[in-house]
């Protein structure tokens, strides 16, 4: 059976960087920081004291307040940004196709931020008493429930955990439901909120996040630099309404881009670090350039993991070279967004896609920000368009993410002829 045309209709966004898909685009294309200090708790006694935080937030402004009241953060952040991917699709109300529409959702953790409280709640009650919506709060998959409650969303609604690549593989699944034909239309995506005492220093043990630049936070985020230390916690939702061609023109829908083609890996190497050899982590890249049908060259732009620590960087660009070949690797225009928006675990495959999706539409290639001293010797050794973003036509993007316990998923967009 011949697969069909899958296309992107609409996106919504939460972010260090902005709660609008518009906001947060500008502050890419300027090279701006969302990170700064840590204000949800006291974290002077920690050794980490910045995070990419999402700011002015209200989650009054995008759902009844008592509603939000029984929600953990994620699912804020995850509710908000579907009610501007729905508007912007122009499918909130029609409830004929939402009806039939589905929702994948990557979440990695959930709302850690609950379990924490709950468990310290208990210590003063004696273990005999908690929150009796901390299950219903916590656990991943509410954030697409309270969707589907919200907007009266009918169709299947799954939530993807595989930890970093959550957001990518859940595009990847909502990708193949529509090419299938089980679905028209599917809201997918990922949430995440995990800026919490627990969660950083849950992180904080495993030398795993930024320390040092309580100076300049800004500069704390410096992915393939020489002087990168470690990631910096973000949170947000990303949202995008992946739609069959043919059904998004039928209703004058705009399309902001293609969806090419998905591939996943694992490296069954090690729980947390990656395979250094690149060679089971670029196993994604390729599976997902054999399912678009095109070649390494086609690409124009890639959206690094780039996490900004030592494994990941190296490794990443050890990928690129198998999978893409030196010759196309060298080439490429690479950039890791997470330098301005920070690392958003369960949500930052779906974020990053919008970004290619932008990228894509405006004709922008986003830069690496913080990157002053390429760190050659450590193994990163492409172009990696530093601290200054390019102004040129993208016609394809590829964006990758990796997660703890190896799993490696990868996602093409491109633009639509």
């Amino acid at each position: 059976m011949e697969k069909r045309r899958v296309v992107i209709t609409g996106m919504g966004a939460i972010t260090p960087l902005g709660n609008s898909v518009d906001e947060f685009w500008a502050g890419i294309k300027a090279a701006k920081s969302g990170i700064g200090p840590i204000t949800q708790f006291d974290a002077s006694i920690n050794k980490v004291h910045y995070a990419a935080e999402v700011k002015n937030f209200n989650p009054g402004d995008y759902m009844d307040s008592k509603d939000a009241r029984k929600m953990a953060r994620f699912t804020q952040f995850g509710v908000a940004a579907a009610k501007m991917c729905l508007e912007d699709s122009g499918l909130m109300g029609n409830a004929e196709v939402l009806d039939e529409t589905g929702i994948i959702l990557g979440v990695g953790i959930g709302g850690l931020e609950v379990t924490e409280s709950s468990v310290l709640g208990m210590q003063k009650m004696g273990f005999t008493k908690t929150n009796p919506m901390a299950i219903p709060e916590l656990i991943p998959n509410e954030v697409g429930g309270n969707i589907a409650i919200n907007f009266g969303l009918h169709g299947p609604v799954q939530s993807i955990a595989t930890a970093c690549s959550s957001g990518t593989d859940a595009l990847g699944v909502a990708f193949d439901m529509v090419r299938s034909g089980r679905l028209d239309t599917c809201l997918t995506g990922g949430a995440e909120a995990t800026i919490c005492q627990f969660g950083i220093v849950s992180f904080e043990v495993l030398h795993a996040l930024s320390t040092g630049f309580d100076e300049d936070p800004t500069k704390a985020s410096r992915p393939f630099d020489k002087n990168r230390n470690g990631f910096v916690m973000g949170e947000g939702s990303g949202m995008l309404m992946f739609e069959e061609y043919e059904h998004a023109k039928a209703r004058g829908a705009k399309i902001y881009a293609e969806v090419a083609g998905y591939g996943a890996s694992c490296d069954g190497y090690h729980l947390t670090a990656p395979n250094p050899d690149g060679i089971t982590g670029s196993k994604c890249m390729t599976r997902a350039l054999k399912d678009a049908g095109m070649d390494p060259s086609e690409i124009t732009y890639y959206n690094a993991h780039g996490t900004s620590t030592h494994k990941n960087d190296s490794a990443e660009t050890q990928m690129l070279k198998i999978a893409f070949g030196e010759e196309n690797a060298r080439k490429l225009k690479i950039s890791s967004t997470k330098s301005m928006h920070g690392h958003c675990l369960g949500a930052t495959g779906a974020i990053e896609a919008m970004v290619c999706a932008k990228a894509i539409q405006d004709s922008f290639i986003p830069c690496t920000k913080n990157l002053d001293e390429v760190d050659v010797e450590g193994g990163c050794d492409l172009n990696y368009v530093p601290n200054v973003g390019l102004n040129e036509p993208v016609e394809a993007a590829m964006s990758a993410t990796f997660g703890f316990g190896g799993h490696n998923g990868a996602i093409i967009l491109k633009k639509v002829k």
